[in-house]
């Protein structure tokens, strides 16, 4: 019984890395299209936002 309910487990468990999967393929798209939309109206450059994004890295890497 006991290997059953860790088969059920590992099933559990890879749906819900399916379901992680898809919702980071959905944000990537979001922030896709927020930053094209941006990039349109000219409210912000390409530079600006690879410059943010580095700086964000740099903040939230742990040396």
């Amino acid at each position: 019984m006991n290997r059953v309910k860790s088969h059920l487990d590992q099933i559990h468990m890879i749906g819900q890395l399916a379901d992680l999967k898809d919702l980071v393929y959905k944000q990537s798209l979001l922030i896709s299209a927020l930053s094209d939309l941006l990039i349109e109206k000219k409210l912000i450059t390409r530079e600006e936002i690879a410059c943010m994004a580095s700086r964000l890295d740099e903040e939230l890497t742990i040396d």
